[in-house]
């Protein structure tokens, strides 16, 4: 009989009867990864453990230390709750329950809130589902069969009726026990293999987050393969929750909401503000120094540059307002106004690149349902800029961006990230010669910056493909950063050109990238990448000034006035509460260092210097304090 030949990920083969399971394979390696074993990959499809192999081909068996590992095991996890869930609430009608990243959620429709009290139990339940140690079953049914088994929950009925319109024949479950759900797999051998567990949080969510459609209860959970990693998460989302930028924003006065004025629109008080502005000025500044131009573009242009640029057409979450009953589009994004400018006059290939830079604020009409503090917003401001060259120019164009992200990057505190080169999308403009051009770009740009990238086949922006920079943060979470899009499309579209070296008119190539992406967003990572703890350089205020008693003000003001005219940000606090309790406000605050001043070092002419990570460090000088701190801004460390 014919061999199976399976070619494992350090390249070396094994060869199987035909219709020997994954798991049979798995023994065959090892018996620890047969142990550890979760599902198989077998010519990049995601297969049970119990599956026969019939085919030749690559061969993979995945663990927890796999992202679709760790994908399957919670997604198991999550139908074990579920399943619990219908055991305590029968009127409960399961909706969807996806893994997400470090954990899973599953969305119930449910006639009454659940509680933290519910949670306990529903645990329990769980427990009980697992120590049972029931198999999940792979079968598959036809439409109308599955029809009947939903007919009494219109959610599964809804998503059954997508499934045939897409052209599905035969639809997917999987059930263990009496428990059974619509679901493509794989799954874990049987629940007896969750080792770890918890439910996390209640919280409301929009059937498919939109807001016209119900609203169902959502609980989130995790799952690990034993109980030392679970605690460990724990841990992180105890840290994370004080780090939590919504939390901060409020404690150290940084940001505000007021719904009654507009949900999703963010404003900044004093601290904030000064935050707000340090971020702004620098990342301005290091663009003047790498050649680009700045420019300013107005918030409403007419809505048939929107149409021009694809964005109406794309229905993109935009505002439109009319005046005098000329319809205007408010910007949700900066490019149209960067072609214009480019457009005012006929340009030169001597001019090019040029590299147009803006802080300019956009809107977007996000649902409610989606707004999360500075992460999620409608209303903010791009550190965007736009760059307009020639064909032979754009891989170094786009490498020196490339470049330039990672020097703020780091300068900012980040050390890791990843990076990811997105594809072109289903719903796209132009041909598809126009996307291989600007993907061979993006690619050409990532082999010279020498970056290991990972690619996402259909997720570029519609006009073009994109590298995306996710960020590494305190915590090791990771989130959205520098944006870089090659676009061959809107050149088109616009019309934009310039008069090359034959004389002719030719065709301008666009790079659309922002270094820190939103402000907003950016200020929200930075929050909880340092929980409020900032630098030197990037703390509101740098140095609070405490006179001990009312006969010491005098000097604590001249110490103040003395710091301020040196550039530093400072504050003295006049308030007629005892020293420790100054302190303990500072502290709270999160200010870099406090000069204590009383009796003692006003003859002296010193300052007793407390800094908030080393705590009391003992008078000094204050001209010696001025140049140590000077140094320590100057070092943005």
């Amino acid at each position: 009989m014919p061999k199976t030949i399976l070619t494992l990920p350090d390249n070396s083969s094994v060869e199987v009867a035909p219709g020997t399971t994954g798991l049979q394979v798995a023994e065959m390696i090892g018996p620890r990864l047969a142990q550890d074993a979760i599902a198989v990959k077998l010519n990049n499809r995601l297969v049970d453990l119990s599956t026969a192999i019939q085919e030749d081909g690559d061969f993979a068996v995945l663990t927890f230390d796999a992202p679709e590992g760790q994908q399957i095991y919670r997604h198991s996890t999550a139908h074990v709750m579920a399943d619990a869930v219908l055991h305590l609430f029968p009127e409960a009608k399961p909706t969807i329950g996806p893994a997400i990243q470090d954990g899973f959620y599953y969305d119930f429709d449910v006639p009454e809130p659940f509680t933290e009290e519910d949670l306990a139990r529903i645990e329990a339940q769980m427990q009980q589902i697992i120590d049972a140690d029931t198999p999940f079953v792979r079968r598959e049914i036809s439409a109308q069969e599955a029809h009947e088994l939903f007919g009494d929950n219109p959610f599964k009925i809804e998503m059954i009726n997508e499934l045939e319109q897409s052209g599905e024949e035969q639809i997917t479950l999987y059930e263990h026990s009496d428990f059974v759900d619509l679901c493509r797999g794989p799954h874990l051998p049987s629940t007896g293999r969750i080792k770890a567990f918890k439910l996390l949080s209640v919280a409301g969510a929009y059937w498919r987050g939109d807001e016209s459609n119900p609203m169902l209860q959502r609980i989130y959970g995790t799952a690990y393969p034993d109980e030392k990693m679970l605690q460990q998460h724990l841990r992180r989302l105890e840290e994370a929750k004080e780090r939590d930028h919504r939390k901060l924003g409020r404690e150290l006065e940084l940001f505000t909401f007021f719904d009654e004025a507009g949900a999703g629109l963010v404003y900044y008080p004093p601290n904030g503000a000064m935050l707000r502005q340090i971020v702004c000025d620098f990342t301005t500044q290091e663009h003047l120094k790498r050649g680009y131009q700045l420019v300013r573009t107005p918030h409403l242009i007419k809505s048939e540059i929107w149409e021009t640029s694809g964005h109406a057409q794309q229905n993109y979450p935009m505002y439109y307002t009319d005046v005098s009953g000329q319809s205007y589009g408010i910007k949700p994004m900066n490019c149209p106004g960067h072609i214009l400018i480019y457009k005012s006059k006929t340009r030169s290939y001597r001019d090019l690149p040029i590299r147009y830079f803006e802080l300019g604020t956009v809107y977007r009409h996000e649902r409610g349902g989606v707004l999360h503090g500075l992460m999620r917003v409608r209303g903010f401001t791009q550190d965007d800029a736009h760059i307009f060259c020639t064909p032979e120019q754009l891989t170094d164009e786009i490498t020196g961006v490339i470049r330039f992200a990672q020097d703020m990057l780091q300068t900012f505190g980040f050390a890791e990230y990843n990076v990811a080169l997105s594809t072109k999308p289903p719903k796209a403009l132009g041909s598809d010669e126009i996307w291989v051009r600007a993907t061979n770009a993006l690619t050409s740009a990532l082999e010279a910056a020498g970056l290991d990238y990972e690619e996402k086949p259909g997720e570029g922006a519609f006009y073009g493909p994109k590298i995306d920079i996710s960020i590494k943060d305190a915590l090791g979470r990771f989130w959205q950063g520098p944006t870089i899009q090659c676009d061959f499309n809107l050149p088109e579209r616009f019309d934009i050109t310039y008069i090359a070296e034959d004389g002719q008119r030719h065709r301008v190539v666009m790079v659309h990238r922002v270094v820190l992406a939103g402000i907003e967003r950016f200020l929200g990572v930075l929050i909880e990448h340092y929980g409020g703890s900032f630098p030197v350089w990037l703390a509101p205020v740098q140095v609070k000034v405490l006179p001990i008693t009312d006969r010491n003000l005098e000097y604590a003001r001249q110490v103040t006035a003395q710091l301020h005219d040196g550039g530093f940000r400072v504050e003295i606090d006049e308030a007629p509460a005892t020293l420790q309790a100054k302190i303990r406000d500072a502290e709270l605050m999160k200010i870099p260092y406090m000069l204590v001043v009383g009796d003692r070092e006003q003859e002296s002419g010193q300052v007793a210097v407390r800094s908030r990570e080393a705590g009391d460090i003992g008078p000094q000088p204050l001209d010696e304090f001025v140049h140590h701190l000077a140094a320590e801004a100057a070092a943005r460390t």
